[in-house]
This record gives structure tokens, sequence and C-alpha cells, in this order.
């Protein structure tokens, strides 16, 4: 059997096939959905259908007979098997829905119609085979009305093609679709464990309601949900016979072996586990903190967290020295980023998570070895190290049990792994959640194809915004090398050299215009891409433009002297954060762009008013004086001698462009950077810090503006200045003396209510003491007030007093903003009398989720639950026996 006999797709393709196809057909196009569900019974998106579960329920109708979408999944049911060939924790699903708008045969028909016809898929028939719910003769014969044989159809049973919500509930019968990957692998069977027939497609014919005593009605109409993994059939359509060959996949996997040194398929079993670890971990965790899940110790949040850990834990495995995740975040971004532009909005965010995530992790993994070591130093010669230790390094350490074996063993120890795999088991149980059982990989990397036949793009844009003399050397549309394009096209344009700044260490990518005899191009962005090429993403607005053309390459020439401004700013701002906070800040992410600058930093609590003062006075000194930014290449080790600072993680060749503030040998500022810079930093006018907040575990962000951004962000405090003036009716210049007046003039009147409320006048207290209750020695009073915090509770007591102007008593218990006070107190007589304060508020604060106590004449307490107010006067009463 040929593994040729049908065309190559890359990923890109099928995604963008797919959707169209079924919109063809009349469905609408949904976006995917956040991998945070809005049904909150969920912890994570894990189907396709999520998003449509309204619809299923009828509580909403689709005006189109059905929808299509690409839906980002992540299981979260057992992601210890992660790093087989087979499994996947983050993938992709594609997958068409209808909701009464088509039927059965239609979906049966278009299904086959686009793995079948050339213009789409493609796929060989003979390859194909389905499988059919046991007495769904239905499917069998629409199956066969389209061509597919007998003996390429089986009926299985209601394990594996019969879908259903739960006990009760919708149900009915699936379909799915495998695909014959040859008699090199193993398996007898469509539906056996082996992996020669491959399910790819599953179609779910929602027909049925099923009630509490089994039977099983129709439903009103027919739902339709299917599900394809586009890693799988990405695959597939690769001739690939793992997820982890696929493109993207291997681009990630390719990425690993490049950082640790080590190749794929090469050397063990448990090195091409962790390389695979990594790939999938990776990329799940940079869509996770895309989506705004962050890391924690429950929930998504510990999902997070234990999938970047674990990542961290294999990259030591394969002897990855220092921080390394945000490069895999970086490649994640760069090959789906364009579907998936919260990768390409949240880029800072994620790679300043993942950055201090990894940097915990490190203490972490020292702090349990730490513990490992002084629990194996209490075992006797060959004794087991109890599977409790090993759960609590695991669960509360972070501290992986792989790791522990290693050096247990290493020491003359085994570990109890028993009683480990039951705490594990017992901690899946309380934690699993639903999960989609297929994942699988995705794919699309053109670029490091030509990496392997081209030279990296040549940057000419340090000293001029126009280049002539550009030869294009590549043509991408769709992932795919094309030889040319034309008019109405977009593009990724490769030349030889280029002024365009590619995408890269924070600052964004330039646009403008390539232009050529009988074409003209706008540039939308500009992205370094893998193997150095600077990939201009561009529109062709006039003619054609083909491999060899030679164009002449114009950056918008305001937009970058406003980004040279702001890269320059960012470089005095670390460099002011060092000074002021100390040498552990580190940049953990940045962005420049023409309008503002973000900066994300190592810090271990909140950058004080007086620090961010500091910082911005420190910068605009460096601005002021005028001092002119000097660049010299030179080599990584006598870079790092003269003191240039290295931004977290990245990478750097044997050369390297120094960028400094000054050209003294102690300049302000000194760093290895490949960006666009400002000549003078008077350049950059004046600097000014917005916003200092957090963005995780010992992680800050800055946000600045400087030159234009800056004016502008002045002019508009000043306009906010004069309509708050506006409003308080004075001067700008006398508004905080005009709102001290108004605080104290509140103030005075807040006084004046709180008076009124637990004084003499006040309508509640005059209630209270006209419902006191005659206990013979003595007056008591017994009451539930509104709006009186605990504290003035003693003014009403007083008051009280006052009013009877007798031996008394009182309970009152208040209810200010959801917190509960409690009063108990008497005169001396009725302490006499046998009434005691401090056991009245020991036995009712429970009822209001308290607790106090006191003196017989006086004992108060607090609570957060107002609900068990009137219990608590009950109770008071029946023991007072009032």
């Amino acid at each position: 059997m040929s593994t040729t006999d049908y065309k190559t797709m890359t990923t890109a393709e099928i995604r963008a096939d797919f959707l169209h196809f079924f919109e063809e057909k009349g469905c609408k196009l949904y976006a995917s959905s956040s991998l945070i569900p809005e049904d909150p019974s969920l912890l994570l998106a894990n189907a396709g259908m999520n998003q449509f579960k309204e619809y299923y329920q009828g509580t909403k109708t689709m005006r189109e007979i059905g929808a299509t979408s690409c839906q980002k999944c992540l299981r979260t049911n057992d992601i210890d098997n992660i790093g087989d060939a087979r499994h996947l924790s983050f993938f992709e699903m594609l997958g068409n829905f209808s909701f009464g708008g088509y039927s059965k045969a239609d979906a049966i028909a278009w299904a086959y119609e686009f793995i079948t016809s050339p213009e789409h898929l493609g796929l060989p028939k003979d390859r194909l085979y389905m499988t059919v719910y046991e007495n769904d003769d239905e499917a069998i014969e629409l199956w066969h009305s389209h061509g597919v044989e007998y003996d390429h159809i089986s009926r299985l049973g209601e394990e594996d093609n019969f879908w259903a919500a739960g006990p009760t509930g919708p149900c009915g019968p699936c379909s799915e679709i495998y695909f014959d990957q040859g008699p090199e692998f193993e398996g007898d069977a469509p539906g056996d464990d082996g992996d020669r027939y491959l399910e790819f497609w599953n179609l779910v014919f929602t027909q049925y309601d099923r009630q509490e005593d089994g039977s099983m009605p129709d439903l009103p109409h027919r739902n339709i949900d299917t599900g394809m993994g586009l890693e799988r059939i990405a695959a597939i359509m690769q001739h690939k016979g793992s997820n982890y060959e696929g493109d993207v996949m291997r681009s990630l996997i390719s990425l690993g072996e490049k950082l640790s040194g080590v190749e794929y398929h090469a050397s063990s079993d448990s090195t091409d586990k962790s390389l695979r670890i990594l790939a999938d971990h990776s990329r799940a965790v940079t869509f996770m903190i895309g989506d705004g899940i962050l890391p924690s110790n429950e929930g998504r949040g510990y999902v997070l967290r234990r999938l970047l850990r674990r990542a961290v834990y294999h990259g030591r495995l394969l002897g990855i020295q220092g921080a390394f995740l945000t490069t895999y975040a970086h490649e994640v971004t760069e090959v789906l980023g364009d579907q998936y532009t919260a990768l390409v909005e949240n880029q800072s965010l994620i790679d300043g998570i993942i950055s201090a995530e990894e940097s915990r992790f490190g203490a972490t993994l020292n702090a349990g070895e730490n513990m490992l070591d002084a629990e194996l130093d209490k075992l006797g010669e060959g004794a087991t190290l109890s599977g409790e230790v090993a759960f609590k390094l695991h669960d509360t350490y972070g501290f992986p049990i792989d790791l522990t074996r290693e050096i247990a063993e290493a020491a003359g120890h085994c570990v109890d792994m028993d009683a480990f795999d039951q705490a594990m088991t017992e901690q899946k149980e309380r934690a699993r959640q639903s999960a989609n059982r297929d994942a699988w990989g995705k794919a699309n990397n053109v670029w490091a194809a030509l990496s392997d036949k081209l030279a990296s793009t040549e940057f000419c844009g340090y000293d001029s915004d126009d280049v002539d003399g550009c030869k294009v050397v590549a043509l991408v549309v769709d992932g795919v090398e094309a030889e040319h394009v034309e008019a109405g096209q977009k593009v990724e344009v490769v030349l030889d050299k280029t002024s365009f700044y590619g995408e890269m260490g924070g600052q964004v990518g330039d646009t403008g215009t390539l232009a050529a005899d009988g074409a003209k191009l706008r540039v939308l962005d500009a992205k370094m891409r893998e193997g150095g090429f600077v990939a201009h993403e561009a529109e062709v607005t006039e003619g054609s433009l083909a491999l060899g053309d030679v164009v002449s390459a114009s950056v918008d020439h305001g937009r970058r002297e406003l980004i040279r401004r702001n890269h320059t700013a960012t470089h005095l701002l670390d460099a002011a954060l060092k000074a002021v906070l100390g040498d552990h800040v580190k940049q953990a992410g940045s962005l420049v762009t023409s309008e503002r600058l973000r900066f994300d930093f190592t810090h271990f609590e909140a950058v004080t008013p007086e620090e961010v003062a500091r910082v911005e006075g420190m910068v605009n000194a460096h601005i002021f004086a005028a001092e002119p930014i000097v660049t010299k290449v030179m080599g990584i080790e006598e870079a790092k001698a003269s003191g240039a600072v290295a931004l977290f993680g990245e990478k750097y060749g044997d050369t390297v462009r120094v960028v400094s503030t000054g050209d003294g040998d102690a300049p302000f500022s000194r760093e290895l950077c490949g960006g666009t810079h400002a000549r003078n930093t008077a350049e950059l006018g004046f600097f000014k810090i917005v916003s200092e907040s957090s963005v995780g575990s010992n992680a800050r962000r800055i946000e600045a503006v400087t030159a234009a951004g800056a004016i502008q962000y002045v002019d508009e405090r000043l306009a906010q200045m004069d309509e708050v003036a506006a409003a308080l009716k004075c001067r700008p210049a006398d508004v905080l003396e005009r709102v001290e007046q108004l605080k104290d003039e509140k103030s005075a009147v807040e006084k004046k209510l709180k008076a009124a409320m637990v004084g003499g006048s006040s309508n509640q207290v005059a209630d209270a003491v006209s419902g006191a209750v005659d206990m013979g020695s003595y007056k008591l009073v017994v009451a539930k007030l509104q709006g009186i915090g605990g504290k003035d509770l003693r003014n009403v007591w007083d008051t009280v007093r006052d009013k009877i102007q007798d031996e008394c008593a009182v309970v009152i218990a208040s209810d200010a903003d959801g917190k509960v006070g409690l009063l108990a107190a008497a005169t001396d007589g009725a302490v006499s009398a046998g009434f005691s304060a401090g056991s009245v508020i020991k036995e009712i604060s429970g009822l209001v989720g308290g607790r106090g106590g006191g003196r017989p004449n006086m004992a108060q307490a607090g609570g957060q639950d107002a609900s068990g107010i009137d219990a608590a006067l009950d109770a008071a009463k029946k023991l007072l026996g009032a």
C-alpha cells in the first residue's frame, strides 16, 4: 500500500478548507470560544459543542441550518499519559453542528464528500473504513449509498458508538471514520487498540431523549454534532504515522533538539518522550495564559501550573540549562498567532508569567531536593521511602515523582509506588473533570524548508528607512510557497535585504510599502520567521509580484521614529529599575509600539509610588542630558565582559549588537539588542509612567509613554483635571483643597447621621425600648438594628439605659453591609438578678458565624452570617426566659 497515493495538505489549509466547505453548505462560521468555558460545570473547554450547549437545550435558536468551528480544547483527565505518540493535552477540534437544520443523511453525505473529493482532502476511498452503532441500519445504508462497501463498515456497541449527555437526556448513535495507515502498523480492525486503523472523525446523531425508565423517545428535532481532530487529520494528510511528526509539533520538537543538543529518534525512548512533552505542554501553557488563565493551586490554574512545571522538569532531564520555556511560547505564537490573535495580543503577559513560574519552580525543585535528602537521611540502609512522602513532594512542592525515584534509587532506596499511586488516584478522583477522549497534535512550517535553501534576511534599516535593490527570494501564501501573486492577494514576502524590522525582542514589526516596476504592496506587518527571515506581511494593491523581482522597501518613517524612541526608553527603564529596586530585576517580556511601551520584570512586591517617581525621574534625567545612543557590533564574550545586559532566556549568536546610552566606559544603559533606537536620548522628549501592576507571581508590569505619546497623555490628564475642576466649581489649582473640604463635610454629615441613628431621637432605638420585656427585677430589650456598625452598639446601649432609667439589660444584633455585630449589656441590678452578658454572647455568636464573650455586664461579638441574626436573638430570648 503506497503512502503517497494522495495529496499533502498543511494544517492551515485543512482548517481553512473545512470551515469554508461547511460555510458553503450554509453553516455559520463561529470563532473558537475561550479555553475558559462559559459553562460553569466545565473546568476547561474540551469539545467543539461546548459553546453550542444552549442550542442543544433549545434555549437558543439558530437561524442558519447549522454551525461550523475550529475549537481550542484542552484535556485534563490523564496529564501523566501525555507524551506517548498519541495523546496531547491541547488540541484543535474541527466540527459541524446542526440543531434540526439539516439531516443525518446530509451529515454523512457532506463528510464523505469532504474527505474523498479531489477538491478537498481527496483521501483514497479504499483506505477508508466506517463504524456505526450496532443497531443503526440507517447509517449503514447511507454510507453504502455513497459507494462505501459493506465490508468497510463495522457495527460497534454502545461503549464505542453511542453518545449520551448522561444517564438521562439527549443521546444518539455515532458513526466514526477511520483511515487505514497500512500493514506496517499493528491492528486488525477499526475500533481495536492498534494504530493501523486510525479514527479521525466522529459523527454524533443526537436523536433520542433517554428517560429514567430507560425508554428513548425521539427529541423534538434531531441534532448533528461532529468532531474531527485537526491534528490527527493533518498527520494523515502529511503522510505521517504519528501526531508528533506533523509540521507544528515537529517544529516544536526541533526547537527542543536545538535547545538541548539531543536528536529526536536517535537517543532513547525517555529522551523522545521528554521532547514530546516539551512540545505538547508548551503549546498548552501558551494558549492557557493567552486566554487569561493564571497559575494557582486550584482549578484550571492548577492544571496550568502542573503542565508548566512538568515541561520545566523534562527540560532539565534533557539538560537544558536556565529559563527556556518562553522560547517555546514564542514559537507557538509564531505558528498559530495568525489564527489565534490572543497569543499575539498577550505575548508579553505570557512571557512574564512563564518566566516567573519557571524561576519559582527552579527554587521549588531545589527545596524539594533538600526535603527529600532530609527524608532519605532518616531511613535505614535499603529502607523504602514512603509513598506518602513522595506524594507530598509531588503535590505540595511540585516535585516530580520520576525525580524522587531517581534520587532515592541513587541513595539505595526504593519508593513505595503502590501507596503513591493510591494517593494519586484519590487526587484524580477529586479533580477529575469531563474531557474529550480524543486528542492529537498540530502542523505547518514552510520556514524550516526555506531555511535549508536560503540565507537569512539582511537587515539594512538601522541607518535608513528606504532600501533599493531588494530581491524577492520567497513568497508564502497561506503557509505555502508561491511563484507569484496578483493584486488583491495577501502574501508574506521574503527579501534578500530589507529596511523593515521583523517583530522580535518585544519590538513590533514595521509597516510601509514595497514597490517594483508595475507592482505595489502595502506592508501591514513584518515578522521575524524561523531561519532569520523577515516576512513582510503584505497586500498586493497594484500589479503582480514574482520570485526574482527587485523591489524598493520603504518603511513608514513617522511610525518607525516613534518606535525607536520607545525602544530606547525601554532600555533606560530597565537600567533605572535595576538602580532603584536591585539587581534581581530582570526583563520578563516587553512590547514596544509607536504609541507606548510595556515592560514586564521580575520583582517580589508592588513598586511603591516613591520608587515609581525615582525611576521616572532617573529616566528623564538621562533624556534631558541629551546623551548619544552608541551601537557597536562585537563578539558575544566581549559584549558580556563589557557589562552588556542580556535578555532573560534569550539566545544569542557569536556576534551581537550592543546598544549603549552614552559613549563612555560606564554608560547608564548597555544591552544586547537587535532593535532600532533613537540617535540621542533628547529625541524622547520626556518619559511618563502611566501604570504599574502585577502580572503574576513575582512579576510586575510598567507601561509608559514618550515623545508624542507622552504629550497626548499629559494633554488628556490636564483635560480631565479641567473637567473635575468644572464639576467642583473651582480652579484646577484648587481641586485638592476643594476635595479635602468635601471630605470634611462628608465626615461631619456621617457623624451627625450616626448620632441620629444611635441617639435618643432614633426611631429604631425608640421602637426597641418600647418593646422591652419586664423580667421582674429588670427590663430586657432584645432587638435587631439596621445600618449600625458593631463599634457603635455601645452608644445604643447608653441611649437605651438613659431612656429606661431603671435596671435593664440589652441583647442587640446589627446588620451593616452584611457584617454582624452583637452586644449584650446590663446594669448592676440586672447582673445581680442573673443576667450574664458574656454567657449570652458565647451561646449565640456561633449562629451568626462568629464568636465572642466578655464580662457579665458587657460582651460583644462579630460575625459574617447576617442570615443567622433572627435565630441568634430567638436563642437569647429562650436562654433568658423572655
